[in-house]
């Protein structure tokens, strides 16, 4: 699975997962949305693996920009909130930082 395509996917279900757990703990929704988000979040652990880089801790790392750049279509898709000028400034300097991280050469 390509890296983007791979990131992309993990991140929403990462945040599928998580967003499950803040409905039921600060939403009131029923203990059974933990259910799906369990098997979100096992997803998105299973998903990362296949990332095609060299090291696990370079793959969170470049995963981080994707996912703040993910968290942020989320907050405007399913939360209705906008993200600001500063949001969209932060999530492009992260997902910089991801690209730098992941396309950088490396040393021999």
């Amino acid at each position: 699975m390509p890296n983007l395509a791979g990131y992309v996917l993990a991140a929403l279900a990462e945040i599928a997962g998580c967003f499950a757990f803040w409905a039921w703990a600060r939403l009131d929704r029923s203990i059974l949305w933990l259910l799906p988000g369990l098997a979100s979040l096992a997803l998105f652990a299973w998903v990362l693996t296949l990332a095609g880089t060299d090291a696990a801790g370079r793959t969170y790392a470049a995963y981080g920009g994707v996912y703040i750049a993910a968290s942020l279509g989320w907050l405007w898709l399913v939360e209705g909130i906008a993200p600001d000028r500063w949001d969209l400034a932060g999530s492009a300097l992260c997902l910089l930082g991801a690209s730098v991280i992941l396309f950088g050469p490396r040393g021999a």
